[in-house]
């Protein structure tokens, strides 16, 4: 589609109601209206990364020229946000070496994370807690409990014992309340900060129900909102249908979790949904032809849901395909990557839920032990780079556009005013005002 096409049809969307313009104050938040994401009044569409890894590497002084290369890289590509870990609970180098009890020089390496961030125009989703093992988990909590003399059978207990989600709140609160030693901000005064994430992907087995997982969103959704309404807030879900939508449950890879992706993300504390995507992983057996078909299903459907169902906007929060993947190529990828890429778009431009995409995930040079199979580095040359670059520029012009067009709503609202205040003085021109 030309860049003068794509005007025309955005012009017509917004003549037809699909877009809505508000000037308000620009402090930076990203807010939500409908199904879109707003920057300063302006439409807002994400194409980003993951990096799991920055808090860890910033911890280190000497290794956060890695963190500062990554974001110089993004944005050099156009990328916009970035989700990342605020937390590891326990074990080596951890953020929390028990419950109340922080790392400072970790917490120090999340503020240069952030400080970093803004300083390359980079907003970050920070997610609280990790539903694996890996950086401590649920299942830490868990542990800690016990440590105290607590009585619980299961990981899943995370959910629903008092004590335990004590712990946890504690630890929000702890992130939220942060005063940055880099930009003297508080983490939840800081626009540079796009949303918080309850959990990387949340997962209740022991419940099918999904009635576990729903009451702790609620509840942590609305103890979050009572401290910080700046930001946005979303679960951190992978997007599996349950019980409240039994006619979409044919559509998930066979896992059967404990989530609901319509229920969970009714709450209303919760203020965009969210999807993974890992074809590759979820339908291993399958050929790439197969996981392509299910991919362009499963992201058809979450989209209309979120647009037609939900009314928020839904952002595809991972997505990727591992180079350790048997018969793996880079033309695999790339069309996965295209694919992920042109539902996004597709949606945007015609006033869609879809908010933009997170691909798994960025590293930098001389990061080889984090390497897992999804890495990308954009510092060298790939097909999968331009890709993203593209993207990127896409949907920079649907910004552009917008941007223009709420410009021209402000000149129009200053002429009326002018006009209103002009009549006003001519029609009281000459007369006689008070006794």
């Amino acid at each position: 589609m030309t860049r003068l096409a794509l005007a025309l049809l955005l012009v017509t969307l917004i003549h037809q109601g699909c877009f809505h313009f508000h000037v308000e104050a620009g402090d930076g938040f990203i807010r939500t209206r409908g199904v879109h994401f707003l920057l300063n009044g302006s439409p807002y569409y994400a194409n980003g990364f993951n990096a799991y890894w920055l808090m860890y590497t910033a911890s280190d002084p000497s290794q956060r020229p890695k963190v500062s290369a990554a974001f110089r890289e993004a944005a050099s590509h156009g990328l916009t946000v970035a989700r990342t870990w605020a937390f590891s609970d326990g074990g080596y180098r951890p953020l929390q070496y028990s419950p109340g009890s922080y790392n400072e020089q970790m917490f120090k390496g999340l503020d240069f994370v952030i400080a970093e961030a803004r300083s390359y125009g980079i907003k970050l989703i920070l997610s609280f807690a990790n539903n694996y093992d890996s950086f401590g988990g649920k299942q830490q909590y868990v542990n800690w409990a016990r440590s105290r003399g607590q009585y619980l059978s299961s990981h899943d207990d995370f959910f629903r014992h008092p004590v335990v989600k004590g712990y946890f709140k504690n630890h929000i609160k702890t992130v939220l309340y942060r005063y940055n030693s880099f930009t003297g901000i508080h983490y939840k005064d800081d626009p540079t900060i796009m949303a918080w994430e309850l959990m990387n992907e949340p997962r209740c087995t022991s419940d099918p129900s999904g009635r576990t997982i729903q009451a702790w969103i609620a509840e942590m959704a609305s103890f979050v909102k009572t401290i910080d309404r700046n930001h946005l807030l979303e679960a951190g879900l992978e997007g599996f249908y349950g019980p409240s939508t039994p006619q979409r449950n044919s559509l998930n890879p066979g896992l059967k979790i404990g989530t609901d992706f319509i229920a969970n993300n009714r709450i209303p504390g919760i203020d965009f949904a969210t999807v993974h995507a890992y074809p590759d992983q979820w339908l291993s057996s399958s050929n790439d032809q197969n996981q392509l078909s299910f991919l362009n299903n499963w992201l058809d459907t979450h989209i209309q849901d979120a647009q037609n169902i939900l009314r928020k906007p839904i952002l595809i929060a991972e997505f990727g395909k591992s180079w350790k993947d048997p018969g793996f190529s880079a033309y695999q990828r790339d069309l996965l990557f295209n694919t992920v890429y042109y539902k996004i778009y597709s949606s945007a431009k015609r006033g869609g839920a879809a908010a933009g995409g997170l691909f798994w995930q960025l590293l930098t040079e001389g990061m080889d032990n984090f390497r897992d199979g999804y890495e990308i580095i954009l510092d060298q040359p790939s097909s999968t780079s331009n890709v993203i670059a593209q993207q990127a520029h896409k949907l920079y012009q649907i910004r552009k556009i917008f941007s223009r067009m709420r410009n021209v709503e402000r000149w129009k609202r200053a002429r009326a005013a002018r006009a209103r205040r002009g009549h006003w003085r001519g029609g009281n021109r000459g007369k006689r005002i008070g006794n």
